[in-house]
């Protein structure tokens, strides 16, 4: 039966679960509506803000739209400091939405770029206290929304063990979703992917030559990562990430972004070596706004096969364009010097 929805938001988050190969692809226009949506209503359910109030927050542009949509959805204004990457076609649907829209001075420092929204936030704030901050870096309310998705993947893979790839940004889509099916005594393995450059697991002292990957990693410490929840991590190139996007599209279809094509690699990869798991992998948003970016450069896509991660056994041994690593639930990512016992697995 067709189902009639109240509002867009609740449409456009649901994913579509799609077989590549052995692989499950989690397809989403936009997964951080489940973030948002779920954030929002927990906020509005404990009485911390009432219809009509101003919830503020910054992004490089997937949760800009999100948050549009889930203030529009429950009739709350809506401000965004965004970075130089909310390009035209999205800040002129935030702004038909409703949402103050605000860019930070373009910057080539993801650090700078980051901490200069994070400042502005607070110079708002100061002139208008009555502002939510949404702080979706910070505040695990953002897990809530996850547990429909966890849902859907014990639906989709009712029994045995899954091994659950996604890129890590806040951590709250990939920790919340194993974190929720663990809750139900799921034996779920996860694996996160991170861009080089990013201090969320340690790898700030790297460099990718191209770019860091939009919407995971960061430059600047995110208080709702739960580090102890991953099993594995992977850190991929652009390069790479852009490689495995092109061929994903070339082989199933499925258009998505740079963090679905590193988290397509890094699962290739771990199936070829724990093949008695279902693979899930998370393609997180479409590949729109990597187009000119990434997917008018198929031409220079490597071939999947040539490439393969450097396994280390410590964050000294990170190397681009792609290494991986066993994090055996370890709490804590400032571990750059630390040695790693028995981290580098059979394969």
């Amino acid at each position: 039966m067709t189902r009639l929805h109240a509002h867009l938001a609740e449409a456009i988050k649901d994913p579509d679960p799609i077989r590549v190969d052995d692989l499950i692809c989690l397809r989403f226009e936009t997964m951080k509506v489940y973030s948002a949506l779920g954030a929002v209503r927990h906020l509005l359910d404990t009485g911390r803000v009432r219809p009509g109030d101003t919830l503020i927050d910054s992004s490089s542009g997937i949760y800009a739209h999100a948050l549009a949509l889930a203030c529009h959805r429950y009739g709350m204004k809506c401000h965004i400091v965004g970075s130089t990457t909310v390009d035209r076609t999205l800040k002129i649907q935030l702004e038909i939405l409703g949402a103050t829209v605000e860019q930070v001075p373009s910057s080539n420092n993801l650090q700078l770029d980051q901490n200069l929204r994070v400042r502005r936030i607070g110079e708002i704030l100061r002139d208008n206290p009555t502002y939510h901050w949404m702080q979706q870096y910070h505040d695990d309310i953002h897990y809530l929304g996850y547990r429909a998705v966890a849902d859907l993947v014990g639906e989709l893979v009712p029994a045995g063990p899954v091994c659950l790839v996604g890129g890590v940004g806040t951590g709250a889509s990939t920790g919340a979703i194993a974190a929720y099916l663990r809750e139900h005594g799921r034996d779920v393995s996860l694996v996160g992917v991170q861009p080089f450059g990013s201090v969320t697991f340690g790898a700030g002292h790297t460099q990718d030559p191209e770019m860091i990957i939009a919407g995971i990693g960061s430059s600047i410490e995110f208080r709702n990562v739960r580090h102890e929840l991953y099993d594995r991590m992977h850190w991929v190139s652009f390069e790479y990430a852009m490689s495995a996007a092109v061929d994903l599209l070339r082989t199933s279809g499925i258009f998505a972004g740079l963090s679905a094509g590193a988290a397509y690699l890094s699962a290739l990869w771990e199936h070829s070596y724990d093949r008695g798991r279902q693979h899930v992998f998370l393609a997180a948003d479409t590949g729109t706004r990597y187009v000119e970016s990434a997917f008018a450069r198929h031409a220079e896509a490597r071939p999947m096969a040539s490439m393969r991660p450097r396994e280390i056994g410590s964050l000294d041994e990170l190397a681009v364009p792609w290494s991986a690593m066993s994090w055996d639930r370890r709490e804590s990512a400032r571990v750059r010097y630390e040695e790693f016992p028995s981290a580098t697995p059979s394969h």
